[in-house]
């Protein structure tokens, strides 16, 4: 996306962690939360916190933007992508 790649595997290992989707040279996570999300949001704040101390930055959606509205998702994260093109 505008030149830049991400992993093509899900779940791309970062320490002892996993992320859904990942663009090293963004150092950018996008994350897909569901239902396996409910109830693990101490876990989840706390693996961000230790990923965001390597320089990782996040982009969050919930399984139905995807569903519902991949376009917007696709947006969203091309915008993120040209704000910060020259950052890291």
């Amino acid at each position: 996306m505008h030149g830049f790649d991400f992993d093509r595997d899900r779940q791309k290992p970062i320490d002892n962690y996993r992320v859904d989707f990942f663009c090293n040279e963004r150092m950018l996570a996008i994350e897909i939360a569901g239902d396996s999300h409910d109830s693990k949001e101490e876990y989840d704040k706390r693996r961000q916190t230790k990923l965001e101390s390597f320089g990782v930055r996040f982009l969050r959606f919930t399984d139905l933007d995807v569903k519902r509205n991949m376009e917007g998702v696709i947006g969203t994260i091309a915008s993120w992508i040209l704000r910060n093109k020259k950052s890291v």
